[in-house]
């Protein structure tokens, strides 16, 4: 619902008295108002009531951008439920006064920066990206941001990197560069970040596949883990909550029988795991262990990466946009699940 202003006649908007009933609430643009019936905690109508009255040549920025774009992973609310405030993006020239739930951002915007989405003004992808990313607390949320906004195509890794020279210079930008090259357009979930950097960060040098198809000498279809180090045949997964129910533990337990006929360890990470990783850390260490003995000849191995004909590759965000609607469902649906 687009915020209106107060009409004297209650033809586009409240008479003044109207707006000072129970009917109306207002909006933190200035002068502007809504039906009390709109929900106030919708994150699509915090987007529009916060770009609402706002200059020309602004829009929303950040998640707020991304949200709007139907990324599925930028909520608008932190990891306990709360609000975020909505980041506007002004350039370096407007001038606007401060509003409740809000987040000005100054910094100035280059030409193309500025688009229209289902008519509301928000900074293109890269940008929207670039800035959520810029004021992450850590380089593990910063490379989850931008594995997440991959995740749902809207930039890939050239695109970013191109911004992001654009910007060079601008604080903490020395990190946003650290984390691009990081990053992954393969990634599906947040959880599989935190796994692939604790990987990385304990296994120096190595460099884990991302969702990577494993197929039998065939050409069947076996199973697709969340990370795989092909040279030493270790598999990671994350275990979540959702892991606990009957179906989807079922499957896991099927997953790591095809993985022990193939010669393949698995190490799992769980949710518990996230309050002290060195657990899963000497599972890990132990996993590599077992698989050490196995990992000299390949040429012996039931399973490969080699993917058949028929297979379609969707590990890139270029290879995605390139599907039509048909494939996307066929072959997006575990990402979409």
């Amino acid at each position: 619902m687009v915020p209106v202003r107060v009409d004297p006649l209650g033809i586009d908007g409240p008479t003044p008295g109207q707006a000072r009933g129970p009917r109306w609430r207002r909006t933190p643009g200035p002068g502007l108002f809504v039906p009390s019936s709109v929900p106030v905690d919708s994150g699509f109508q915090r987007i529009v009531e916060a770009v609402a009255g706002a200059p020309e040549g602004s829009g929303a920025t950040g998640w707020a951008a991304l949200h709007w774009q139907r990324a599925r992973w930028f909520t608008g609310r932190t990891a306990h439920g709360d609000p975020l405030p909505v980041p506007l993006a002004l350039g370096d020239t407007a001038h606007l006064a401060p509003r409740a739930g809000v987040q000005l951002h100054r910094d100035w915007l280059f030409d193309g920066d500025i688009i229209h989405v289902d008519g509301l003004p928000i900074t293109r992808a890269e940008r929207s990206i670039c800035t959520a990313a810029l004021r992450a607390r850590s380089l593990e949320d910063t490379v989850r941001i931008i594995c997440m906004a991959m995740a749902d195509d809207l930039a890939s890794l050239s695109e970013l990197r191109s911004y992001a020279a654009r910007i060079k210079g601008r604080p903490h930008t020395r990190r946003l560069n650290d984390a691009i090259e990081l990053s992954d357009e393969n990634i599906w979930s947040p959880q599989e970040v935190t796994l692939m950097m604790r990987w990385r960060q304990q296994r120096p040098g190595c460099v884990p596949l991302c969702n990577p198809p494993i197929f039998d000498r065939r050409g069947t279809h076996l199973l697709t883990p969340d990370l795989l180090d092909a040279r030493a045949g270790v598999i990671g997964q994350y275990d979540g909550l959702l892991h606990e129910c009957t179906r989807v533990r079922r499957r896991d337990l099927e997953v790591e029988e095809v993985c022990r006929e193939l010669g393949l360890e698995v190490v799992t990470m769980l949710s518990s795991d996230l309050r002290d990783l060195r657990s899963f850390d000497r599972r890990l260490a132990a996993a590599y262990e077992r698989a050490a003995p196995r990992c000299r000849d390949h040429s012996e191995r039931a399973w490969t990466l080699d993917q058949p004909w028929w297979w379609i590759d969707t590990s890139t965000v270029a290879r995605r946009r390139a599907l039509d609607e048909t494939d996307r469902r066929i072959w997006l649906r575990r990402q979409v699940a």
